[in-house]
């Protein structure tokens, strides 16, 4: 804690940051995510393009079995297979990036949970919860353990920290 994190990659240079809390604790109450980082990245998720460089400002054991694609984004590297993913325009096009977190909601929660607490916390924990309503669908309309039910949902789920294998 107090740990001060000096950004510096392909979309931020000098951004700075502080830990306040111990990595991976004292989550805001209502904010429970299934997968950590470290997980969803093994698993495959935004088509392995997501952190190819930023490398840097998270541990190395994140990176040791992730599913990563440098040159561009590879939905054979997700977990279901299935692209499930719209493109950073889109996201900015819509004003749901937050200016500290260029890359969007995965960039913050990688960040909330090695310990920085910041403005934006709040809007992306409500962003985070209204992704309930797809595990809703999939309770609904899938068997228990059928994966190939509802794929690029399960697949979108996965990108929120939702273990969509569990449902």
């Amino acid at each position: 804690m107090g740990k001060k994190i000096v950004v510096n990659d392909r979309m931020q240079q000098g951004y700075e940051y502080e830990l306040a809390e111990p990595i991976g604790e004292n989550f805001h109450p209502k904010f429970q995510p299934e997968l950590t980082p470290l997980q969803m990245l093994r698993m495959g998720v935004f088509g392995g393009k997501y952190m190819t460089d930023c490398q840097d400002e998270f541990p190395d054991s994140w990176f040791k079995e992730a599913k990563l694609s440098p040159e561009g984004r590879r939905a054979e590297l997700n977990f279901f297979k299935v692209d499930a993913s719209k493109p950073l325009s889109y996201w900015r096009e819509k004003g749901w990036i937050y200016h500290e977190d260029p890359r969007g909601w995965f960039q913050w929660y990688c960040r909330y949970y090695m310990g920085r607490r910041c403005p934006d916390d709040e809007r992306q924990i409500k962003r985070w919860r209204a992704m309930k309503r797809h595990v809703v669908q999939l309770k609904k309309n899938c068997r228990e353990g059928d994966w190939s039910c509802r794929t690029r949902q399960r697949q979108a789920l996965l990108h929120w920290a939702y273990d969509s294998r569990i449902m």
